[in-house]
């Protein structure tokens, strides 16, 4: 990558400083796709040491305005000792704009009402790059041996057809813990901004618009594959595969992992029971499998509400809705959580809630059918959950408060009586405001808690504060919403875009840990990374080996790290949940 050496030297000359005299680097931090003209743009300057010299802001027109400087003092993240704030003028004309000093630019920022519009498909297209099955990416069929049951009232190793999906990350395991909530955020995302999705590719991800907008034919991948792990009326199929995949970067159609038939064969299926589980080391806690259910029933509600209303398959809006209704019933009856499973390593998705799931579940039923009885639940599970989200906690395990935000509460606001819409709201408000306490704390206004995968912790922190928004109204929070999303994309210590490709001419992730990458020498775009985390946290995981010099390195510091390295699974990893997360957030904040 050369973006940042290129800020170096060009900074180096603009303010008149000798670096052989004085040794000094020099870094701006901002929001590299760009801002919106009602928001008040700022940007960092990280730096060995004190600046000189006076910074300017030219406009199209050639206009020019001093820029004031303001010295961080306490806050500071990123190794450098010197770093300052500058504020850009309030309510910029659309355009792009230079900063200059000494004569020279430093930097251009773009001003635009439609700054997202260039890569809302990349997401998309990266979202097609993990599916199962047929893969559109690699013009290959993988994992048809998915998969020999276990656990399950059948005998174990029986073989049903699991197919489908997405692969969970640089790996290819496939999780309904996850797989269900992207679904369902992606339905979300069509909602939020109908108009702003195209039709540039068929079901199968082949360059022929087939009718239908591209974020319903991957909704769709993702409805069909939870329809077959809900072959029965009382079965919930909730993971395939597990950490035997773990065997190396590799092709999926080409996957030389075993479990006991062969290499790239049959793989292993976990029958929902709401019980602890394992088939090797190790065992997953459980007491039940509503955390899954109740998003389910809420992917297929809402599914069947828009494929009803837009006339697109009847038949599909049907059944999606009989399973809807059918999973729920199971999560009534089974009251609990279902955890991911491992096998030879400790590493598991380890959620420990469900009422906010069947609070979302029971909340679309009761839009899809009227029923006064799903009404009644949602408001039981709301009270039941309350505002129990990660956004309380300073440390949780990982994927503990999945899914990193409580959508039951925004989607019972639109149905729920006045009395409640207030007690939603204020749950909503409390977490904010413990983010808000957090970002009080450091230079970049940043309050999440750098846990693995952090970007999904951020990405949803985003998310529920522009739900909040539209809940409410109250656009106290706007500011510090703003300076989450621009950490996303270039305000942090690294000066890096947390998105794979995102923004083409600027500083992203770029030697992920996927197989693309490792085996093609190609990163697709769109993937939101895992992000940064503790540096206590990466001292302790297992199997983390860097395999260059850190690029990064003066911006490490003791608090939170990050790598562009293929070795750093932790930070470094797209993911297929946190992408589609990220889907939703981009409609919103479109």
């Amino acid at each position: 990558m050369t973006n940042n050496i290129n800020v170096i030297l060009i900074l180096i000359t603009a303010l008149g400083l000798n670096q052989a005299m004085l040794g000094q680097n020099i870094f701006l931090r901002y929001n590299q796709l760009g801002y919106h003209p009602e928001e008040i743009p700022s940007m960092l300057i990280l730096s060995d040491a004190p600046l000189s010299g006076s910074l300017v802001l030219r406009n199209d027109t050639g206009k020019e305005i001093d820029l004031a400087i303001e010295t961080v003092s306490e806050g500071k993240w990123g190794g450098l000792p010197h770093q300052y704030l500058i504020q850009l003028p309030d309510n910029p004309d659309p355009g792009t704009y230079s900063v200059i000093s000494g004569g020279k630019d430093l930097a251009s920022i773009k001003i635009g009402k439609d700054i997202y519009s260039p890569y809302r498909e990349d997401l998309l297209s990266f979202m097609r790059q993990q599916r199962c099955g047929y893969n559109p990416y690699f013009e290959d069929i993988c994992h048809q041996g998915d998969g020999r049951i276990f656990y399950a009232p059948v005998p174990d190793s029986t073989y049903y057809d699991f197919t489908g999906g997405w692969h969970d990350a640089g790996d290819q395991l496939k999780y309904l813990i996850t797989g269900s909530n992207a679904t369902a955020r992606m339905l979300m995302a069509y909602e939020a901004n109908k108009s702003k999705f195209a039709d540039q590719v068929d079901e199968l991800g082949h360059s022929v618009p087939n009718g239908l907008p591209d974020i319903l034919d991957e909704a769709k991948w993702g409805l069909d594959w939870i329809l077959k792990l809900h072959p029965r009326k009382d079965w919930l199929i909730h993971q395939i595969a597990d950490d035997r995949d773990h065997r190396g970067f590799k092709i999926p159609a080409r996957d030389n992992a075993e479990y006991g038939w062969g290499p790239n064969s049959y793989r292993a299926a976990y029958f929902a029971n709401g019980k602890p589980q394992g088939l090797g080391n190790w065992k997953s806690e459980a007491t039940g499998i509503a955390n899954l259910a109740g998003r389910c029933a809420a992917a297929l509600a809402k599914a069947s509400m828009i494929w009803k209303k837009k006339n697109l398959d009847l038949a599909f809006a049907e059944h999606c809705a009989e399973a809807a209704r059918e999973i729920y019933a199971m999560g009534k009856m089974q009251e609990g959580f279902q955890q991911g499973n491992s096998f030879g390593a400790p590493y598991r998705y380890n959620e420990d809630s469900w009422a906010d799931d069947m609070e979302w579940g029971a909340a679309e039923l009761y839009k899809l059918t009227g029923q006064e009885e799903y009404l009644k639940d949602a408001i039981h599970y709301a009270n039941q959950i309350r505002d129990e989200v990660w956004m309380a906690l300073d440390t949780m395990n990982h994927y503990q408060k999945y899914p990193f935000m409580n959508m039951g509460h925004y989607a019972l606001y639109e149905v729920a009586p006045d009395s409640i819409q207030k007690k939603l709201a204020g749950w909503y408000k409390q977490n904010i405001e413990r983010i808000a306490a957090r970002a009080a704390s450091n230079a970049y206004d940043i309050g999440i808690t750098f846990l693995w995968c952090s970007n999904n912790l951020l990405v949803n922190f985003i998310t529920q504060v522009i739900l909040y928004e539209e809940m409410t109204g109250d656009l106290q929070f706007h500011n510090l919403m703003l300076k989450h999303r621009d950490w996303l994309f270039g305000r942090n210590p690294w000066g890096t875009s947390m998105f794979t490709g995102i923004p083409v001419e600027g500083e992203y992730p770029e030697d992920v840990h996927l197989a693309p990458t490792a085996l093609l020498n190609d990163t697709p775009a769109g993937g939101l990374i895992d992000g940064p985390i503790y540096v206590s946290t990466f001292n302790n995981l297992l199997g983390l080996t860097l395999t260059e010099a850190d690029e990064f390195e003066i911006f490490q510091n003791e608090y939170v790290i990050y790598h562009d390295d293929i070795g750093d699974y932790s930070t470094n990893e797209p993911t297929m949940d946190g992408t589609a997360d990220a889907i939703l957030m981009w409609a919103l904040l479109e």
